[in-house]
């Protein structure tokens, strides 16, 4: 059963309201996804959420109990995009974030896709593959303070 976006928007508004309240510590993992056939492209995505503008990575929360934050991005692209990638996964970069009332560790990983097929869930409203210069989004458009760290860190390996 596919989830609408507006159970997306409405799960993210709560959750806003649960970090103001409670200030948890939180663990996430953003997922720069290389194409599997030109290294030179990425995929990035618009949430249904949030700033619905925001060209962005892909990802979500984690618990370092259960996974660690490769496994995560892993299983992330699975649910989120429905794309299958290649067991080794890169720690790019480790950030500590205090947004919203809430202290979290996010980390970026570097997953090689297998396939350039996707199958984007109601949490993705759009997904697109893209050079990583950027130069074919169209116009000018609002890109995630993590797409250009990312960009920059891929840049370095």
């Amino acid at each position: 059963m596919k989830i609408p976006p507006f159970v997306f928007r409405l799960i993210y508004r709560l959750r806003r309201v649960y970090w103001r309240i409670a200030k948890p510590t939180t663990y996430g993992v953003k997922v720069l996804i290389i194409h599997p056939v030109d290294s030179g492209r990425v995929l990035l995505v618009r949430h249904s959420y949030g700033d619905q503008s925001l060209w962005s990575l892909p990802g979500g929360g984690y618990k370092p109990t259960r996974e660690t934050p490769e496994q995560a991005a892993m299983r992330e692209c699975t649910e989120e995009l429905g794309i299958e990638s290649e067991s080794c996964a890169l720690l790019l970069e480790e950030h500590l974030t205090t947004y919203e009332g809430r202290q979290g560790y996010q980390k970026v990983v570097r997953l090689n896709a297998i396939s350039d097929d996707l199958a984007p869930n109601g949490e993705i409203s759009e997904a697109r593959w893209v050079a990583v210069d950027l130069a074919d989004l169209p116009g000018k458009p609002a890109v995630s303070k993590w797409v250009h760290s990312a960009l920059t860190a891929y840049a370095k390996t």
